[in-house]
């Protein structure tokens, strides 16, 4: 094994897709397993770093950062229908998802563009367009991290929920994900066009028999019209959950909101678009400073350049405030504050 190549002070700045400037107090990269052991062993005191894309950060973090850069995509399983693909957890999502594509396994395509890698996905359950991660994850492996010993997780022992799972929970910070297995389709793919503007924006492409790549395609067009690249614009695509509240809340908010969205979760439940909220609030497309909510997407909190992480995250409660005083509805962050 290679030397272990441990870097002081050193900057995040181009880890984190919000493109906040702040520094490690000592930083290390892991490509394989074999690494990622050796440096949990001789350190105790971690934090761990994989694409940056669902954190914010509002300090210095003074403690190792471990960044988990594994790689690599193979079929490990298949029969008729099936395939079983395991992606390592430092590829990139969205191009995880493209290779699925190419070979025409499906599942996957409605989650086309979710900034991150392939071994943050069932920590967030990420979602869009009608699909989540629980939905194909076959089972994930992760190393834990007091003794370094792996172990297989199952979909059900993930535990996952609505933008939750285990490693949110009662596991969390106790395990470092190394490697997810996806159980796709090879044929008969289920496609879901109902969910957003997929519906739409596939007749606007003039397509009239959607197929997993069409999907994908209209996914990405929808997503770049609303959400600005990282590379371009510093942020961390939603950074609020959509809320999830009763149906008597509902009932009583709608009496004074009557054009209030809302999609059914269960006969006393149902989910409200946490960026309708905002954007009634009148938050869509202002600016405070370098941070901001951008213009196309009320969800998406930006950094034009030199905001702090402590200025995006005082912009995040004062949205929070004033859409609880003006709707009733509490609204929480989906992405982690460091």
């Amino acid at each position: 094994m290679k030397n272990m190549n441990y870097q002081h002070n050193f900057s995040l700045k181009s880890y984190n897709t919000f493109g906040i400037e702040a520094s490690a107090q000592s930083f290390i990269e892991v490509t394989n397993e074999q690494e990622l052991a050796k440096v949990l062993k001789e350190n105790q005191n971690i934090f761990v770093l994989g694409g940056g894309s669902n954190m914010l950060l509002t300090q210095n973090i003074n403690q190792l950062v471990v960044h988990v850069n594994l790689k690599g995509i193979e079929i490990v399983q298949e029969d008729a229908d099936f395939v079983w693909v395991k992606g390592n957890a430092g590829e990139n999502w969205h191009e995880f998802v493209q290779w699925c594509i190419t070979k025409d396994f499906g599942g996957i395509e409605n989650l086309s563009l979710i900034p991150g890698n392939v071994g943050t996905t069932p920590i967030q359950n990420i979602g869009a367009y009608g699909v989540e991660i629980k939905d194909t994850m076959f089972s994930c492996e992760a190393m834990e991290i007091a003794t370094q010993k792996m172990r297989i997780f199952t979909n059900a022992e993930c535990e996952f929920a609505y933008r939750e799972s285990i490693f949110k929970n009662e596991l969390k910070g106790q395990f470092i994900i190394t490697s997810v297995i996806y159980k796709l389709t090879k044929k008969n793919h289920n496609l879901n066009t109902s969910y957003g503007a997929i519906d739409a924006e596939l007749v606007k492409m003039n397509v009239e028999k959607p197929t997993i790549k069409t999907i994908s395609e209209a996914v990405i067009a929808i997503r770049s019209s609303k959400l600005p690249n990282p590379k371009d614009l510093g942020n961390s695509g939603s950074f609020f959950k959509n809320p999830i509240i009763s149906k008597a809340q509902y009932d009583k908010a709608v009496e004074r909101f009557p054009e209030m969205p809302h999609y059914k979760v269960s006969d006393n439940e149902v989910k409200v678009p946490a960026g309708w909220l905002i954007e009634q609030a009148g938050f869509k497309g202002k600016r405070f400073g370098d941070a901001g909510i951008h213009k196309n997407q009320a969800l998406v909190l930006v950094n034009y350049g030199g905001a702090t992480g402590k200025e995006i995250y005082d912009l995040s409660k004062l949205i929070q405030k004033t859409v609880l005083e003006q709707f009733g509805v509490a609204i929480e962050a989906e992405v982690n504050i460091i």
